[in-house]
């Protein structure tokens, strides 16, 4: 009776030990991870999971390897996205970014994604398909002193829109100009209304550039905030909300006055254009869809 008891005592042992060595071994499911490399057996590789759409990585003072698998709940659960559509994944290094490369690890081959200078702030996005697990694999480099050293990153996974991303290939500009700078047509417009990240009207006050991300950055003085993710449009105490939209510069901006209806998607904290029609030419298209009880969604036009 005493061995019996004996090996319960040791069995029991021996699963808080197996327990404990996982826990170390493998982070818990979450969205965004925060790590120091002090913590990790030297050679080692740790594995997280990143079961988000979007989120954070900030890996403090590099050592060893990460291996982080994105595989959201479901992976084709993303916004708007069916079983069978390509994912776009996009990731931007944080300005301080040092220590580490990051490669993209698909079918057993390694991609460098960023290198241990990534120099201005890109964003680099590559697609997946139905059926595929994208990891990433995270690699210190080797610095006598990593006392400063943070490699830190966000990523997002979107459906890709317009087929803005080739399949398997990376990319290293935010937002494709392929199919981005057409003219949304009229199911498009419609569309836009009820799915993009922000909806507001307003008037262009300027047309800036961003050369580290080489887009436009239109400045926006929005008459009317319908919807937005983020307080992108933020008030001035008067009855306007002034904000930013970057698109491609590829798409040739220009300042230009009456009043438009700004749609479109934020990546990484900013607003990035989707479809901006005139107001007097969405409210044509609007009027005339409702009449006919074809539209999406309703918007307050009064």
């Amino acid at each position: 009776m005493m061995e019996m008891e004996m090996m319960w005592k040791v069995l029991n042992l021996l699963l808080v030990w197996v327990l404990l060595l996982v826990h170390h071994s493998f982070t818990a499911d979450q969205c965004s991870w925060r790590g120091s490399g002090l913590s990790q057996l030297q050679g080692s590789v740790e594995q997280v999971f990143l079961r988000c759409a979007e989120g954070s990585v900030e890996w403090l003072y590099p050592s060893g390897a990460l291996r982080l698998s994105l595989s959201p709940r479901p992976l084709w659960g993303v916004r708007g996205v069916a079983s069978n559509t390509p994912v776009s994944v996009c990731l931007r290094a944080e300005p301080q970014w040092g220590g580490a490369q990051l490669y993209l690890e698909r079918d057993g081959v390694l991609e460098l994604l960023i290198g241990d200078s990534p120099g201005h702030a890109h964003t680099h996005c590559f697609s997946v398909t139905s059926g595929e697990r994208p990891a990433l694999f995270l690699q210190a480099t080797p610095h006598q002193d990593i006392s400063r050293r943070i490699a830190a990153f966000r990523y997002e996974l979107r459906g890709e829109r317009r087929q803005q991303l080739k399949d398997n290939n990376v990319h290293t500009q935010p937002i494709s100009s392929e199919g981005a700078c057409r003219p949304c047509n009229d199911t498009e417009m419609l569309m836009a209304v009820c799915t993009s990240d922000f909806v507001v009207r307003g008037n262009i006050r300027a047309v800036e550039t961003d050369p580290d991300l080489d887009a436009a950055v239109i400045k926006v003085s929005a008459t009317r905030v319908y919807r937005q993710k983020f307080a992108l449009f933020s008030s001035n105490g008067r009855l306007t909300h002034s904000g930013a939209i970057r698109t491609p510069l590829a798409c040739g901006v220009r300042t230009g006055s009456g009043s438009f209806l700004f749609t479109g998607r934020v990546h990484f904290g900013e607003a990035w254009l989707g479809c901006a029609p005139r107001y007097k030419d969405f409210l044509r298209v609007y009027e005339h869809a409702k009449e006919k009880l074809q539209i999406p969604c309703t918007l307050d036009t009064h």
